[in-house]
């Protein structure tokens, strides 16, 4: 690549062809070398139908971030890419394009829909991937893999039929959450509780065999008490306690239920008796199976009410609340209506509202997983960061129940059972394996019908770490990069993902499938809220970010605003700031090349002089360098990116950028050949390592600059990483500090009295000890300062102190007097800080005597102490207009 750099860079030009460059050279990809331990992320794979968002941003970041210092670091590093079928989620998006097309999933028939399904895949399936390079997401793509891939499918089906050989996975009627868009059962992480408002009804059940006298519950779903089969009552609730062991009849159906007791009852609740519903609330459920109650399903897989329902047969859910309340009403039942806010669960895809209904599934005992799995945590073979989030995990993991894993959809993973027409059940790798056993229990060959579910799409997203890796075969890339080592992703899928790969790969493969899981937090709006759909605003779209500042920024803002396990707040603003940094490191860059003259290939190779041959900012600029390093080693080591990509940013634009170079001028304008080309070899070093450190953040610029400045080997993204344990030099940071503070002094003062840019002023430095050395830096003082080097004294100390001059003490004791006639027009300057000092008297006198008035007692305590605080500000000020004022005389 040619060394003249563009006056401006161009992230449009650049960020895509270095991208190509990089995949062409096949550095994405890891060699397998049996004698160094490899360094291995798995993507979280994104939904197959998905586009870029801002938690897929979150999540290439991070890892790339990882990838890229792994990998600089000489380790074989494997980022792993692929995508999920994402069941749900597909099969809603072409059913939808079916109706488009006037068609239906169901006028296709399994087969061919299945099809369509695999059709829609091949077209758009790689739009995520395409749009996670853009984010510059260096992994292997030779490996990436889909979890319906057929080598996917074939562990998806060997680890059911191990675990269902070993106990872990069984059939039967549960209590699951169904949701009626999409007529399937989902998992209790799957359905999202929002609050709403509602209705609390009253409604009395009379007492059989004693006119009227009745028990009054109180529901929010009056279409399940259709099939209510009991009335619960706490034992020692006074009010009911003869009803104890007597029935009700269910109003509208005249069914005889019974009146029990149950301690779970909270009498606080309503009237304190509750309707019993096992067939249709999980609360329920338990009091059904505790006092073994009948269970009826009074629901349809659509939502509307089944032949259960007497008279409200057909009608849907809510059409048949309407009618049973209007019923309730006209037969005097209904005691009364209260508001009631209550918690709904919807369905995280559909957001239609569940309905916990009794459907034989599939189910998985996660106990026997969840034991070990906490083990692993709690005995810290697993690392969560941050930490706070183990005791969520523990929490969960102790509570869990049984994980049901069938699904009622046609896209995904088959269940791999088959039936008999007697209804043997036979769990097979295969059709034909399915055969065999049947033939073995039959004698013959039979017609068996395959499950018609599919598995729930986490069952093989759990599988992830290793089927990707060719398991259930004993392949090389599973031996060597198997288990992983960092497992990134999202807090919000801590419990959906992260749990459920921790429990896979501790019962498959007898080993935790990672050391440590870093979790990010959730991008969100300036206000705070959620990004959605229905609330779309600037910003929102990554894709809109990259092409408006490109990939780097949007990167550097995330690294630097994110830290582990905390939301986030786009921020365009700062977002424009990673992108001037970008530009800020570019230009700086440029200063460098332009500085070095013919012979490049001289700075290539860093050489440090001694230190006698090095300017003061020369040796500052070094330890400061070092320190960073030191630093950021830490910081990363501890995951603390947002921390170490601010300290970078601070070394670059405030250190290098603003100080060393503005320092180096001076070196570089004058006659010492000798210093100037010790200089430009300390420009070279310390930029070209601190590109190094800031390459995971943000590739594409930091590449684009290394390859114009002279340097070994051909791409930074495959450059050693510089390791920490740096010497420093406390003695020359602390001499250069004390230049910097005369220099922000003198500016200051330059700045209060409105001195022109360009003026050089005198100026007399009383350095004390430091006096030599202030000597030794008089041109750059001079430089940085706009001095008048002429005018320019350096001195010990002073017997008296000068007059008419601006005075600065400095923390070190060093004295600052800046001659005042040499700023400014002397007898003007006095007469206007003499104006502006009668005017704040005059405030102050004002503001005092309304505080001394009823004010103080009238007004709003907080009316008051505003006034106070404006008039504390005044009394500073005049104390700082007085000092000006004497300084002068």
């Amino acid at each position: 690549m040619p060394n003249e750099m563009p006056k401006a860079y161009d992230p449009r030009e650049t960020e895509q062809r270095l991208y190509d460059w990089w995949e062409s050279k096949g550095y994405f990809t890891p060699n397998i070398d049996p004698n160094k331990k490899p360094f291995v992320i798995v993507i979280p794979p994104p939904n197959v139908t998905g586009e870029l968002h801002h938690g897929h941003a979150m999540f290439v970041t991070f890892e790339d971030l990882l990838v890229r210092w792994h990998r600089m670091m000489g380790e074989p590093t494997l980022w792993l890419p692929g995508t999920d079928h994402a069941g749900i989620a597909t099969q809603n998006v072409v059913e939808k394009a079916l109706l488009k097309q006037g068609t239906s999933r169901k006028e296709l028939g399994r087969e061919e829909f299945v099809e369509r399904v695999w059709d829609w895949k091949a077209e758009y399936g790689s739009i995520i991937t395409r749009q996670i390079r853009r984010m510059g997401a260096s992994v292997d793509w030779t490996r990436e893999r889909f979890t319906m891939d057929e080598q996917l499918s074939r562990a998806v089906r060997e680890a059911f039929v191990r675990m269902y050989e070993k106990g872990l996975i069984y059939r039967g009627p549960r209590l699951v959450n169904w949701c009626p868009k999409d007529e399937s059962a989902i998992s209790d992480l799957e359905v999202e509780h929002e609050e709403r408002q509602g209705n609390l009804w009253y409604v009395k059940y009379p007492i059989e065999n004693s006119p009227n006298e009745f028990i009054t519950v109180a529901t929010t779903r009056p279409e399940t008490m259709l099939g209510d089969t009991a009335v619960a009552v706490h034992p020692d609730d006074e009010r009911y306690k003869q009803l104890i062991g007597k029935n009700a009849l269910l109003p509208e159906l005249n069914r005889r239920i019974p009146i029990i007791a149950d301690e779970s009852i909270d009498r606080a609740f309503g009237t304190g008796a509750v309707k019993v519903t096992p067939a249709h609330d999980p609360n329920d459920y338990e009091l059904g199976m505790k006092h073994n109650l009948p269970f009826i399903n009074v629901m349809n897989t659509d939502a509307t009410i089944n032949e259960n329902g007497g008279p409200y047969a057909g009608l849907d859910r809510y059409d048949a609340r309407k009618k049973i309340v209007a019923d309730l009403e006209r037969d005097g039942l209904l005691a009364k209506v209260e508001n009631h806010t209550l918690s709904v669960g919807t369905c995280q895809r559909c957001h239609t509202v569940i309905e916990p209904l009794i459907s034989t599934q599939w189910f998985v005992k996660t106990k026997p997983l969840a034991e070990p799995s906490i083990e692993a945590v709690r005995s810290g073979k697993i690392k969560i960061v941050p930490q706070r989030f183990e005791k969520i995990y523990y929490q969960w993991m102790e509570n869990i129940r049984d994980w049901c894993i069938s699904r009622q959809l046609w896209w995904g993973h088959r269940i791999p059972v088959w039936y008999a027409s007697d209804g043997s059940m036979f769990c097979a790798r295969d059709a034909a394996d399915a055969q065999q056993q049947a033939r073995e229990k039959f004698g013959a060959d039979v017609k068996l019908v395959q499950d018609p579910d599919v598995l729930d799409t986490w069952f093989s997203s759990g599988l992830w770490p290793f089927s990707t890796l060719g398991w259930p075969d004993d392949t090389e890339d599973l031996r060597y990069f198997y288990p992983g080592s960092v497992l990134e992703t999202g807090y919000d899928i801590l419990f959906f993902w992260v749990a459920r790969m921790v429990m896979l790969g501790i019962e498959l493969m007898d080993e935790i499938p990672f050391d440590t899981v870093y979790l990010h937090g959730i991008m969100r709006h300036t206000d705070g809220t959620k990004m959605s759909k229905s609330d779309f605003r600037a910003g929102d779209n990554p894709l809109d970010v990259i092409a408006d500042y490109s990939a780097d920024a949007l990167r550097f803002f995330i690294v630097t605003s994110a830290s582990p396990g905390n939301d986030v707040r786009i921020n365009l603003e700062k977002i424009a700031d990673a992108r001037n940094f970008g530009n800020k490191i570019w230009n700086a860059a440029r200063f460098v090349i332009s500085n070095l003259g013919d012979n490049l290939e001289q700075y290539a190779t860093w050489h440090k002089p001694d230190a006698h041959e090095l300017s003061l900012a020369d040796r500052w600029i070094l330890s400061r360098e070092h320190n960073l390093i030191n630093k950021v080693n830490d910081l990363f080591r501890e995951y603390r990116f947002n921390e170490a990509a601010q300290d970078i940013y601070h070394f670059l634009w405030d250190e290098y950028c603003d100080w060393y170079i503005e320092a180096s001028k001076v070196i570089l304008n004058g006659g010492d050949e000798r210093a100037k080309h010790n200089t430009r070899a300390v420009l070279v070093h310390v930029l070209e390592h601190a590109l190094r450190l800031l390459h995971p953040m943000m590739p594409f610029v930091t590449e684009e600059i290394w390859q114009h400045l002279p340097h070994k080997g051909e791409a930074l993204i495959v450059a050693k990483w510089i390791e920490g344990d740096k010497q420093t030099d406390a003695e020359s940071e602390a001499a250069f500090a004390r230049i910097m503070d005369a220099v922000r002094a003198i500016r200051n003062a330059r700045s209060e009295f409105n001195v022109e840019p360009a003026k050089r002023i005198a100026a007399i430095i009383a350095a004390h000890e430091h006096a030599a050395t202030f000597e030794t830096q008089r041109a750059v003082l001079a430089a940085l300062a706009r001095l008048d080097a002429a005018q320019l004294q350096i001195v010990s100390q002073l017997d008296t102190k000068p007059e008419n001059a601006y005075a600065a003490i400095l923390d070190s004791g060093i004295q600052i007097y800046l001659p005042l006639a040499g700023m400014l027009d002397l007898e003007k300057e006095k007469k206007r800080i003499a104006a502006e000092l009668d005017k704040a008297r005059a405030d102050a006198e004002r503001t005092q005597a309304k505080l001394d008035s009823d004010f103080s007692t009238k007004a709003p305590e907080a009316v008051v102490n505003k006034e106070r605080e404006r008039l504390n500000a005044t009394r500073e000020r005049i104390a700082k207009l007085q000092e000006q004022l004497n300084g002068m005389n």
